[in-house]
């Protein structure tokens, strides 16, 4: 459920935004949502984490904006589970699992995981957002296959992060790309027609996705992918009977969502299917 935050705020709160690329090829990417006190800071971390990736960009582009309070949403964190399995192809087969049992038919569900692993942008290459895909047919529906939907305009609350990193760290999930994950994956759950979604990272040696509905919460996997695999995206799974493309489209890259609450991280599981 989303709530609008109230006009009474104390201090105004910015977005920032930061991507970071080398030949036109994206390297990474990140954004806070802060009060005005900590810009300063925090476009320091991002732009440092910018400046840590390999090879070195040769563009980094910053963005600023002011957000306007009754723009900006408040809502809870989904619950967290982890699977453990014995290879990428278990892994996939327990996605495909996940996805079915949130509404996505297996069609639309092998399509998507096919597309994954061969590259989902035009060429077989990485997009540079996530493809929209209809839940039970598999058809394809973004308009730019190479450009597809951004998610953007999603943070935590200051006290929220602190006690969210606190009880991920208390199941060994301390790194920063778990809660940066769940906060995105946060945001998709509310987008209008919103069935799942499923992701992985381009990242090669980092093999960790998910998986997450409405009504299961986010479910990471590992592993998804083989290490050295530099394909990897996201999929956004819709149900075209309750569904605007404009709708989805500006909520996931223009609405601000706070996340206040913190929802409850599951200790990790084990799929014992063969690989």
């Amino acid at each position: 459920m989303l709530v609008l935050v109230s006009g009474a705020m104390t201090s105004p709160l910015y977005s920032l935004r930061l991507r970071a690329s080398r030949s036109g090829q994206h390297l990474c990417g990140a954004e806070r949502i802060v009060p005005i006190h900590q810009l300063r800071q925090v476009s320091a971390e991002l732009l440092d984490r910018a400046l840590a990736v390999q090879p070195l960009p040769d563009e980094i582009h910053s963005t600023t904006e002011e957000l306007k309070p009754q723009e900006i949403h408040l809502s809870s964190l989904p619950h967290i589970r982890s699977w453990q399995v014995c290879g990428a192809a278990a892994g996939r087969q327990l996605a495909c699992r996940l996805l079915v049992a949130g509404g996505v038919s297996q069609l639309a569900a092998k399509r998507a995981l096919s597309s994954l692993v061969d590259g989902p942008a035009p060429g077989g290459k990485v997009m540079r957002g996530a493809m929209i895909i209809d839940a039970e047919s598999g058809e394809r529906l973004e308009a730019d296959w190479s450009r597809g939907v951004r998610v953007s305009r999603m943070d935590f609350s200051p006290a929220c992060r602190d006690d969210l990193i606190s009880a991920l760290a208390d199941e060994g999930l301390s790194h920063h790309r778990i809660a940066e994950a769940l906060v995105l994956a946060g945001k998709v759950l509310h987008a209008p027609g919103i069935v799942a979604e499923l992701c992985w990272s381009d990242d090669p040696s980092y093999l960790t996705g998910y998986v997450s509905t409405p009504t299961a919460g986010y479910q990471r996997i590992s592993p998804l992918k083989e290490a050295g695999d530099s394909l990897g995206g996201r999929a956004l799974f819709v149900d075209r009977r309750q569904w605007s493309l404009a709708e989805f489209v500006d909520f996931l890259e223009r609405k601000p969502v706070l996340f206040d609450s913190l929802a409850s991280v599951h200790p990790l599981q084990t799929w014992n299917e063969p690989c």
